[in-house]
């Protein structure tokens, strides 16, 4: 019985789901890591920053199981031969790389199931958001608040962590089954969505290019 269920899962959308987390998790680490200002909540700084390595660690491991699995039974499916062991350990030194990477051939041999349309509404959104919350950041330095400063670019830093990525690898699923001459293979726009986290103005420019081209090949939005 336990067998069968495990047969029965879809290791591959699980591999996403566990990439979804990634940012997130890395984002809360960083948080902690650089926190300067003391909120008054006793233990809040190193709270977060256990958080983020316990949930990175968790990730990893369950990351490095299901690429494992998933690669096993596309052996058994034919028409692509991954080495199970050889992502598993990937996956161990490197696991956002090595699940972005994977969802990438993966896709080009299987490719993703689509998701609903309006996941470029998210996509919008983080934008307008970002862009927002650096004008926001820049007028305030400019009068000294730094409040505010911290404020704007908390909001977008959330946004940009939390829903971005998510957003543009669903909405390119969505778009690669449009008969169209565009056909973006999802996993390369989340590993540039994860890129973007760490390179902030890459954010912003990946959103508008994506908009842009997904506006030419569907007429939306």
């Amino acid at each position: 019985m336990g067998a069968s269920r495990l047969e029965d899962v879809d290791w591959g959308r699980v591999i996403e789901r566990l990439c979804y987390l990634f940012p997130p998790v890395v984002g809360v680490g960083l948080v902690g890591a650089v926190q300067e200002a003391d909120p008054g909540v006793p233990g809040l700084r190193w709270g977060l920053v256990l958080f983020g390595t316990f949930g990175y660690t968790l990730l990893t491991l369950g990351l490095t199981t299901t690429l494992f699995l998933d690669t096993r039974r596309v052996q058994v499916v034919g028409g692509w031969q991954p080495r199970p062991w050889l992502n598993a350990l990937f996956a161990l030194v490197l696991a956002p790389v090595a699940g972005v990477v994977y969802l990438y051939r993966r896709h080009r041999r299987f490719g993703t199931p689509a998701d609903r349309s309006e996941w470029w509404v998210v996509i919008a959104v983080s934008l307008g958001t970002t862009v927002a919350g650096l004008v926001a950041a820049a007028i305030a330095y400019v009068l000294a608040m730094p409040e505010l400063v911290v404020t704007a670019i908390g909001l977008a830093g959330t946004v940009a962590f939390g829903a971005f990525p998510i957003a543009i690898h669903r909405d390119a699923a969505y778009v690669c089954t449009r008969r169209t001459r565009w056909t973006p293979n999802p996993g390369s726009y989340l590993g540039f969505a994860f890129l973007s986290l760490f390179v902030p103005p890459l954010q912003p420019l990946l959103a508008a290019y994506y908009l842009f081209r997904r506006r030419r090949a569907t007429g939306t939005p």
